[in-house]
């Protein structure tokens, strides 16, 4: 094979090769900016949706409040009358869990839920992130605004979704970012203020609630069927169960955590 030769078939290889690299590089950017897409499963008919109730309670000695040392920021420590304890592991005054994120986890698949046009707001609150735990839907707008006359850094450190990472100065405008992929939990912290921490589950669907100061949850709207249910806690790990959810009624979902679980 003489040199011409050898030259054109390099040039074409080369060619090919650079073709092949450009469109793997558009098509992993596609994968990473493409807009979520809503699910074409079957409408929810209102008239039949039900509900799913119940109880999230702790098994074991009530763990001692951790308080949190907020010296590092006289900003943070004058927003507080008193002393601010970790709501990890918190538990309330009647022996049952707050902020536990409570789910179908399976079995609504089927259905289509439009993405809300409404904000899911995030705020920080004497150096505290409120809420503590929260869910938001795949595509929904994540909305973060600060309260505290100092500077944050908001953090979400995910394992599915994109990671990001800003800064928000007193009086800086609210930072919008969405989630694109469904994921239970993402953690959120604060590269500011190392205490503070907050917890986010984005969910293909809206049926989830957080358990509150009596630990108990409600999860409306839910369309008849077989579910499995999750809950996640911070600190006791995770557990599941099954419901069936007849039409225009109500299913029980109760948990039992146990401490070092």
């Amino acid at each position: 094979m003489n040199s011409r030769k050898v030259f054109c078939l390099f040039t074409v290889v080369a060619a090919l090769s650079l073709l092949a690299a450009c469109s793997k590089k558009t098509e992993t950017t596609t994968e990473e900016t493409a807009a979520p897409t809503e699910s074409a499963g079957t409408p929810v008919d209102q008239s039949t949706v039900g509900e799913i109730t119940g109880t999230v309670k702790f098994d074991g000695e009530k763990p001692k409040p951790k308080a949190i040392m907020m010296d590092q920021d006289s900003v943070c420590v004058k927003k507080h009358n008193g002393p601010v304890y970790y709501e990890d592991g918190e538990v309330n005054a009647n022996g049952t869990l707050p902020n536990v994120f409570v789910y179908v986890k399976d079995g609504a698949d089927k259905y289509s839920f439009p993405t809300p046009t409404d904000q899911v707001t995030l705020d920080q609150n004497g150096c505290m992130y409120q809420p503590h735990v929260m869910g938001i839907l795949v595509g929904q707008d994540l909305h973060v605004i600060s309260s505290d006359a100092t500077t944050h850094n908001i953090h979400p450190m995910p394992t599915d979704n994109r990671e990001w990472n800003q800064s928000q100065a007193p009086g800086a405008p609210p930072i919008d970012e969405k989630f694109t992929r469904p994921e239970v939990m993402i953690p959120v912290k604060c590269n500011q203020h190392p205490w503070m921490k907050a917890y986010i589950g984005v969910s293909k669907n809206p049926l989830y609630a957080v358990t509150n100061a009596d630990g108990t949850f409600t999860i409306k709207g839910v369309p008849p069927g077989d579910y499995t249910i999750g809950a996640w806690t911070a600190t006791y790990g995770q557990q599941e169960t099954k419901v069936t959810v007849p039409a225009k009624g109500s299913a029980t979902a109760d948990f039992t955590f146990k401490a070092g679980s």
